[in-house]
């Protein structure tokens, strides 16, 4: 087990501190804003910096550098560089919303997967919290990150704008919960593309249609980006019928690729 401080008393600080002491390693802090960070390195093994991705070039530089110490981040965005001068550097980002300490470390204990790079130790404490492991190198961040931020926070948006438009026929988002944990469930199993399903994966323009027609104005760009995501998985499926491939033009399409337009349908004002 690891003698660890942290540094950063927010959701991700104060998760990853009661997780990592579940599984038995010595945790030091979570520290707070206006405590001296000059000697964080000394008698610990690692050094987590959990403060936002803003901040941590700045707390990183206050924390005196160890030969014998990592100092590791948490953000999926940040590469390796801003720990400068840190002889031993590493990353470890949980692929799992941290919303309150206690469901965060409930979470963090859980199986998920943590996005590592540098010192081996990163690899290892993720280990110790039974985590699943992927390496991702500092070039590659910008990307992983995107994926987590569609992954997570644009699924919470769409859901928002689900619980508008339910809201206008006079339902509760709960009643939706179901379908969109079983289409998550069927990815999980089936992959993307076996999972889809509705009107726009199968070519019936006449159902988006009425769909577009009975949305508020301001809902109906979201649908529309939706169903030019759907087009361009269901092309990459080969689900779309042949009757969309030979789409009439369109003012506004989704994409160069004419064989994924729909009709009349797709990006239109």
């Amino acid at each position: 087990m690891r003698r660890i401080r942290i540094v950063g008393a927010g959701r991700a600080g104060t998760a990853l501190s009661r997780a990592l002491r579940k599984v038995g390693h010595d945790v030091r802090g979570p520290l707070t804003r206006g405590v001296s960070l000059s000697d964080a390195t000394d008698g610990v093994d690692v050094v987590i910096v959990a403060t936002p991705d803003r901040t941590i070039a700045e707390v990183a530089a206050m924390i005196t550098p160890s030969k014998d110490c990592v100092v590791l981040h948490l953000s999926g965005s940040l590469g390796l560089d801003v720990l400068a001068g840190h002889p031993r550097r590493a990353a470890m980002h949980p692929l799992v919303p941290l919303p309150t300490a206690e469901l965060g470390a409930t979470r963090l204990l859980s199986g998920v997967t943590f996005a590592v790079a540098g010192d081996p130790v990163a690899r290892e404490l993720a280990q110790s919290l039974s985590g699943t492991i992927v390496e991702v190198a500092d070039e590659d961040r910008a990307l992983y990150h995107a994926a987590a931020s569609v992954a997570a926070n644009h699924v919470v948006a769409l859901l928002g704008q689900v619980e508008r438009i339910a809201a206008e026929a006079g339902l509760p988002l709960q009643a939706f919960l179901d379908l969109a944990r079983c289409a998550v469930e069927d990815v999980t199993v089936l992959g993307p593309k076996s999972a889809l399903t509705g009107p726009a994966a199968r070519g019936d323009w006449v159902t988006v249609e009425h769909h577009l027609a009975a949305l508020p104005e301001a809902e109906r760009a979201g649908y529309r980006a939706g169903v030019g995501l759907v087009l361009d998985l269901a092309a990459a499926a080969s689900l779309l019928p042949d009757a969309t491939v030979a789409a009439e033009p369109v003012d506004e399409p989704v994409d160069e690729r004419p064989e994924v337009r729909a009709p009349s349908v797709a990006l239109t004002t």
